[in-house]
């Protein structure tokens, strides 16, 4: 299942645009960023996560993270371009967190948008599960 709230990459990356500012001073837009329930099951086991510390400026479309698994490392690309704000530590000891709950408790950064427009280059579910469909 693809939830219809979310953006997409056709990389496999989800973006959660939160319904909080990100900060008193900011007040830019902050999304919450995963991989797909796709991704993490052609994936199998995750036995690792590397992420970015927060204040890493990251570009939309360029590796940000890795996920490492049972069968192959993998990078993660960042959906949109940013600032990251904070990241998933509990991943540190639980990687397989990602693959329990891909879209909940095992989301890996936020990231606040460098420009809020970006989103809308993403993929809505109906797009990204045609994607998925062609693979």
């Amino acid at each position: 299942m693809t939830p219809e709230d979310l953006k997409y990459t056709a990389e496999h990356e989800w973006a959660r645009p939160s319904s909080e500012p990100a900060g008193e001073s900011s007040g830019g837009t902050v999304v919450r960023v995963g991989i797909t329930d796709f991704a993490q099951e052609a994936l199998g086991d995750i036995v690792f996560v590397s992420l970015p510390a927060a204040g890493t400026t990251v570009k939309a479309g360029e590796p940000l993270g890795e996920v490492e698994s049972t069968k192959s490392v993998s990078d993660i690309y960042a959906p949109v371009a940013g600032t990251v704000t904070a990241r998933n530590e509990a991943l540190d000891s639980q990687p397989q967190l990602v693959n329990a709950d891909p879209y909940g408790d095992g989301w890996l950064v936020e990231i606040e948008v460098a420009d809020a427009t970006a989103l809308d280059s993403l993929l809505d579910a109906a797009a990204y599960q045609a994607v998925i469909d062609s693979q």
